[in-house]
């Protein structure tokens, strides 16, 4: 089973959407990785958003390029201050899910898989892209398999 971790893409200032939808930039980029984790062939069985605009967004923009075979739908947990070990108990290791979600929470969500902890970081996320962990044959062992980011410096 492959989890494809994904910070929103970039959102316009609260002043100016008080949703905070995506910004052009936002949506450019992750077009951009979307197309590179398509032409790669990336197979996503599903898209897990949480609630907030931007990542719903983000998470349909995936989708497009994607085309999730079980589509795109809202779960709870996924916010930026949620609990990741809770949230981690429910993961299902049958489908590759994709989960479109925020910071700290997606940066935690990986070290707590990873290290058994959410303290220190073990991956510094981007808006729009995307790491990917794969879990270990038998056993709860999650590695980092591959990332895509829209900026390498």
């Amino acid at each position: 089973m492959a989890l494809y971790l994904v910070q929103h893409g970039k959102s316009l200032p609260k002043e100016v959407d008080p949703d905070k939808g995506l910004s052009e930039e936002g949506i450019s980029e992750v077009k951009r990785i979307a197309g590179v984790a398509a032409g790669y062939g990336c197979k996503v069985g599903k898209i897990s958003h949480s609630g907030k605009k931007r990542a719903k967004q983000t998470a349909e923009i995936f989708e497009s390029y994607l085309k999730p075979e079980n589509g795109v739908v809202v779960v709870s947990g996924l916010n930026p201050l949620d609990d990741v070990a809770a949230f981690s108990g429910n993961l299902s290791v049958e489908d590759n899910v994709m989960l479109v979600g925020h910071l700290p929470f997606m940066q935690r969500l990986t070290s707590y898989l990873i290290i058994g902890t959410i303290e220190p970081p073990v991956f510094k996320f981007q808006n729009g892209g995307i790491v990917c962990l794969d879990r270990q044959p038998d056993t709860p062992t999650w590695i980092i398999k591959w990332a895509l980011m829209p900026n390498i410096s």
